[in-house]
């Protein structure tokens, strides 16, 4: 029987000397203010990630926009919402993180998150408040505060809307809206022929004139045009089926 005793020794090692530190599974990247951050959320560690490890540089933020605007009309919100934040936060250019604000506060709007949609519109116009996108901004700056009861200031931001592009026929249709619902009759059938001029043309836009219309009297017309918004719908319908 051989003496296993004087086999192979294995090496004992150098091991370590007195000035070894150890390791850190946290990097201090990830350090995390318990006072500035809920350590239960679940989106900080996402966000931290997006700010430190991944350079703006490196984002296709234009393909991120457009993902967040797939989502939406596919009808996931939520999902639209993620995308669009991340967009905006991670956007160099101004217009691109303007356009992912807008967008967000589309999106949250669909989810009936007004005060959500809010921000997000304001954060827009704190971008740019005389661009490309500030009149949409603006004018669905003005639903989402009418849905959340602040009816006056939807009517400033409506207006508002008009001033920034005047050929932005919704702007006009939802001038009219608001005026409509302070009575100013006359005053929204004017804002409501300046978007059908403008090709806006739908049925609650036809519905809304039909209705003050036949508070100016004027029964003939507004039923006309209460047959023409049915059979647009009608049509949008039957495309639908098809």
């Amino acid at each position: 029987m051989t003496d296993e005793s004087d086999g192979h020794r294995f090496s004992e090692g150098q091991g370590f000397g007195d000035s070894y530190e150890g390791f850190d599974l946290d990097p201090p990247e990830l350090e995390i203010d318990p006072s500035m951050v809920d350590p239960v959320d679940s989106r900080a560690l996402a966000d931290i990630l997006d700010r430190r490890q991944i350079p703006k540089g490196q984002v296709d933020v234009e393909s991120l926009v457009d993902v967040g605007i797939a989502y939406m009309q596919i009808n996931r919100f939520e999902q639209a919402t993620d995308a669009l934040e991340r967009a905006a936060r991670l956007a160099d250019d101004p217009t691109l993180e303007q356009e992912a604000w807008v967008n967000k506060g589309a999106a949250h709007a669909q989810l009936e998150e007004y005060d959500d949609a809010i921000g997000a519109y304001r954060e827009a116009l704190s971008i740019d408040d005389d661009s490309e996108h500030a009149a949409t901004a603006e004018t669905n700056l003005a639903y989402a505060l009418w849905e959340d009861g602040r009816t006056e200031q939807a009517l400033e931001h409506a207006e508002r809307a008009v001033e920034i592009d005047p050929r932005f026929g919704q702007a006009w249709y939802n001038r009219g809206f608001f005026l409509a619902e302070r009575g100013l009759h006359e005053d929204a059938v004017n804002c409501f022929d300046n978007a059908m001029r403008l090709d806006f043309r739908t049925p609650e836009l036809l519905e809304e004139k039909a209705a003050s219309l036949e508070h100016l009297g004027e029964d003939e017309e507004a039923e006309r045009l209460a047959e023409e918004a049915d059979e647009l719908r009608q049509r949008a319908e039957q495309r639908l089926v098809e």
